[in-house]
């Protein structure tokens, strides 16, 4: 039976192997080998410490590495990780339940022809800017540019000073998340996506997004786990928000600090749009009215009529979104 008779076209196809390889879903590794501590044991330690020590020393003369192999659940596809002990070659680590979302809100603003271009703050290997620019090319949009922002050289330390509730943060610490802007362009390349239709904005977001100001986005995706990176796109990125556009955020359920900055954010310009839950982790709202947002770019209407979320607003904070509904298959999930 043609594809086409089981309500599965060629462009929804590819968006499904485009979201299952961009997250390492199509081979997911069930096990993992992690090399064991090298460091040297502190005094006291446990003999077994000293032990694994010692063969570490007398394996590594002859070239070796002493490792032990480590199970690796199906969340880690589903719901997404990052751990720097473990392994990955994905080219994003969202997974496929915030993949699903972000698919979901790029076809219904192609659908509503919801004005403005797409931004992703924070975009460590490029996978979900990937993803968001093979879907403008399975639908055969190119009106639309994807916007990617990042210093390219890891998370910036905390401004403890200005923002106290980033003190707890090491995430500047964890070297696997600086990933290069010639290794992402050469991953959009791999794929075939690398265009006039993406662009780059290279630095700290305290310099860079500020330049962005007066510019139209109908999708804007908030990856800085800190206050102070989710504050600063809010701040210069949600003004150019369209009616009927979605601003997402990784990191709401994940960080507290990250959800604050959300809330302070809505709650100064009263912005009571309903946040809807995606996976625990990952949460969203779209845009359907005007904000007390200095600089609001007024004309970008969106369409006239915004359709409603899935899920009916019952004046909680944060509710479960409904699942998202296109034409082709959803992704299998790893059993």
């Amino acid at each position: 039976m043609p594809l086409q008779d089981q309500g599965m076209d060629a462009a929804s196809l590819y968006i499904d192997l485009l979201g299952l390889s961009v997250s390492e879903a199509l081979r997911p590794a069930q096990s993992a080998l992690v090399a064991a501590p090298s460091e040297r044991p502190i005094r006291g330690a446990r003999v077994t410490s000293w032990l694994r020590y010692g063969c570490q020393r007398v394996l590594s003369l002859k070239g070796y590495e002493l490792a032990r192999r480590i199970d690796i659940p199906p969340s880690f596809v589903t719901d997404g990780r990052y751990d720097n002990g473990v392994p990955f070659s994905g080219e994003t680590m969202i997974g496929l339940k915030r993949l699903d979302n972000v698919r979901h809100c790029v076809e219904r603003v192609i659908q509503d022809q919801v004005p403005g271009d797409f931004i992703e703050t924070g975009v460590w290997r490029g996978g979900c800017a990937i993803f968001m620019r093979g879907i403008l090319a399975a639908h055969g949009v190119g009106d639309k540019q994807v916007w990617l922002a990042d210093s390219f050289s890891g998370v910036p330390a905390p401004d403890t000073a200005r923002y106290p509730l980033d003190r707890f943060s090491d995430l500047h610490n964890q070297v696997g998340l600086a990933v290069s802007r010639e290794d992402v362009e050469a991953n959009f390349r791999r794929y075939g996506l690398l265009d006039d239709q993406v662009r780059f904005v290279e630095g700290w977001f305290e310099q860079t997004l500020p330049t962005l100001g007066g510019h139209g986005w109908s999708l804007i995706r908030l990856d800085g786990d800190l206050y102070q990176s989710t504050m600063e796109g809010l701040e210069n990125l949600y003004p150019g928000l369209s009616l009927g556009g979605y601003c997402i955020v990784d990191d709401y359920g994940t960080y507290s600090a990250c959800r604050q900055a959300v809330e302070d954010f809505r709650g100064k310009h009263k912005i009571d749009e309903p946040i809807m839950d995606i996976d625990g982790s990952g949460a969203f709202w779209r845009r359907t009215a005007e904000p007390a947002v200095e600089g609001d770019l007024g004309s970008l209407r969106g369409a006239e009529e915004p359709r409603p979320e899935v899920a009916a607003r019952t004046g909680k904070r944060l509710e479960r979104a409904a699942p998202a509904t296109r034409s082709g298959p959803r992704w299998p999930m790893p059993s």
